[in-house]
């Protein structure tokens, strides 16, 4: 039985650019022009916490993200990769993968910091690499979807 709670974010919408759907856990694409990549990892129903989940299930939650990972430093070479799960603004198991570049508004700090650089105060690379990323984001959809695909049990 699926669990959904009507005050929920993620219980009622799904999150993002719903990129791929399986019985138990949903991959979205986060819409946000500084991260480009930016994907989530979200439980279908209302969980608080990893240990929450069966073995089982954080063994899939887990799994997902470790693929999404993997795709992203194949397809989007960042400098780093981001990988957080908070709840503290939403208390619904998910996860965020995020790849990093020196010279994001951000960087080194957490996307959720204060912004280091200014729109428009980007360093000289940073609208080419931004350009070269965008040119890739459909490739790195479709190896997302394949990975997911691939994966033993969903």
């Amino acid at each position: 039985m699926t669990t959904l709670l009507p005050d929920c974010p993620l219980c009622q919408q799904p999150g993002g650019a719903v990129l791929w759907q399986g019985t138990h856990l949903r991959v979205v694409e986060v819409e946000d022009p500084d991260y480009p990549g930016y994907t989530r990892v979200i439980w279908n129903s209302h969980m608080p916490e990893m240990t929450s989940l069966s073995r089982h299930g954080r063994e899939l939650m887990m799994e997902a993200v470790w693929r999404i990972e993997e795709v992203q430093r194949e397809v989007l070479h960042p400098d780093k990769i981001n990988v957080a799960s908070l709840g503290n603004m939403v208390p619904h198991l998910h996860w965020h993968v995020i790849p990093r570049w020196r010279g994001d508004r951000h960087f080194p700090d957490a996307v959720w910091a204060p912004a280091r650089i200014a729109p428009g105060q980007e360093p000289p690379d940073w609208a080419p690499r931004m350009a070269r990323i965008q040119g890739v984001m459909q490739r790195y959809r479709n190896q997302l979807l394949d990975a997911m695909n691939a994966m033993p049990r969903h």
